[in-house]
């Protein structure tokens, strides 16, 4: 039967800085709601009060935002063809019946009747990649661990969407449960797992209760369990609960925490399609990546496949932050300009002029206003030092600094340090220390400055390290003459 079970268990509990802690009265300390932190100066006061920092509550639509907030999104499809937003356009499904009633069980079906090669083709024909960030070509990852032995192999969904600024994982699992379960039993279909975990974070309640009702009306419908809708095929899924780590959404420290180990990122080789959970084959996608395989089942690979740019197949979800005139979630196709983001979908900034737009989270650079007509897809964000990243767009008026950002982007990223690698866990505290000097007025050390960055560079273990050096020197690439005033 699936179940919910609260990490983190055994003698690493202590890591996890939400472990034991309730989350009400908390108030969102992300970068969505600092950047929006003068519309309510109070609000913005009690999430510094409250300790520990909670980054990020999904709420970044109706920043600043404290626990407790429910207000939904302006939720909109840009592209020529809807792949994941039909359900939320409407307002969302909750039962079984009503998500069969509009077409959703078909892609499942036609799965069951399909060699699990074909299905692996068909993903792999779309060019769909992975929406988490590091843009992955899915077919691939799914032929590696359908083509690994072992004598059991899982299936994880990473639902730990801890961007700020993003919430389009969020929605998807509140309103639309059951695409997220239907796209991993497909997905075990194809590389012959029996058994899936989602993985979701502290900072959801609303996604854990939507998704435990759809798991359960799932087992009763025949969904899950021994036998998927009476053939040979056997799966269940258990939702995992974390208790805060950003690290967490990595995939390798994800897996040592559902295992119950230190959530630290593994060395690798080997790969996770081979040495995975409990050392065995796992797939690893995250929620948007998976909700998007229904659609290219029922639809066809080459209907996707038709869908954004060369490189940047299909749609994209994109979370918008409050101080747009029109908050929410976008589905846009790969190859819109930003700019067409910025004033289209999002009517342009309701105060101030922007000073830069943070797309993908904190790890990912600010692209400046005079750069918004680069398109919005892996290879011309990758061209300017930027990146699609989970898809979040925190707009920063001019009412904030640069010096600023990079103070709080520098301090999430001390927070956040697994603690494994020394450049990250020692230099990122200078780092935000010496940016927080600078908001101050005074002067900091280039050739420091460069030193730290540049061992963050080389010697990071994993993405949080290297994203924090990559920012840096985005910042650097398109506001020089900002920086250089704070250099000594």
């Amino acid at each position: 039967m699936a179940h919910s079970a609260t990490l983190p268990h055994g003698p690493n509990r202590s890591y996890y800085h939400l472990n034991q802690v309730p989350l009400t009265g908390h108030a969102c300390q992300g970068l969505a709601c600092f950047a929006a932190r003068k519309e309510d100066s109070q609000r913005w006061a009690q999430a510094h009060a409250r300790m520990p920092a909670i980054y990020c509550l999904g709420r970044c639509y109706q920043a600043p935002a404290a626990f407790g907030d429910n207000a939904r999104p302006h939720v909109e499809a840009l592209a020529r063809e809807t792949v994941l937003l039909g359900n939320l356009r409407n307002g969302g499904v909750h039962s079984l019946a009503s998500y069969l009633a509009n077409g959703g069980g078909a892609a499942l079906r036609q799965a069951l009747d399909m060699p699990p090669a074909a299905l692996i083709a068909s993903i792999a024909e779309s060019g769909l990649r992975g929406r988490g960030g590091a843009g992955f070509p899915t077919g691939r990852k799914w032929a590696a661990v359908a083509a690994a032995s072992g004598p059991r192999k899982y299936v994880v969904a990473n639902a730990d969407e801890g961007d700020p600024g993003t919430f389009s994982d969020r929605m998807l699992m509140e309103d639309d449960p059951f695409l997220l379960i239907e796209a991993m039993l497909i997905a075990a279909l194809a590389v012959g797992a029996e058994h899936g975990y989602i993985y979701l974070r502290k900072e959801y309640p609303g996604a854990q209760a939507s998704l435990a009702s759809a798991l359960q009306q799932a087992h009763e419908a025949g969904w899950l369990g021994p036998q998927v809708l009476d053939s040979p095929h056997r799966f269940e899924i258990e939702m995992i609960i974390g208790q805060g780590s950003y690290v967490c959404g990595e995939e390798t420290a994800m897996l040592n925490a559902i295992e119950g180990k230190r959530p630290e990122v593994r060395l690798r080789p080997p790969q996770i399609a081979e040495y995975g959970l409990f050392n065995l084959p796992t797939l690893v996608n995250n929620v948007e990546t998976l909700c998007a395989v229904p659609w290219i089942v029922t639809h066809g690979a080459q209907a996707y496949a038709r869908l954004g740019t060369l490189a940047s197949r299909g749609t994209k979800l994109v979370s918008l932050n409050s101080l747009f005139r029109r908050p929410g979630l976008v589905e846009v196709e790969f190859g819109m300009p930003l700019r067409h983001i910025v004033d289209e979908a999002g009517g342009g900034l309701k105060r101030g002029r922007l000073l830069g737009l943070m797309v993908g989270g904190p790890l990912a650079g600010l692209v400046p206003p005079a750069l918004l007509d680069t398109p919005f897809c892996h290879e011309e964000l990758q061209r300017i030092g930027c990146a699609v990243g989970h898809g979040g767009m925190i707009a920063f008026a001019d009412d904030t600094t640069i010096p600023e950002i990079m103070a709080e982007v520098f301090r999430f990223g001390a927070l956040e340090s697994c603690g494994k690698c020394t450049p990250c866990h020692l230099g990122s505290p200078e780092l935000a220390r010496m940016w927080q000097a600078a908001v101050a007025g005074e002067r900091i050390s280039r050739p420091r400055w460069d030193a730290l960055i540049d061992a963050l560079l080389a010697t990071s273990l994993c993405g949080h390290g290297r994203g924090l050096a990559e920012f840096a020197r985005a910042i650097e690439r398109h506001y020089p003459l900002e920086l250089e005033k704070c250099f000594a």
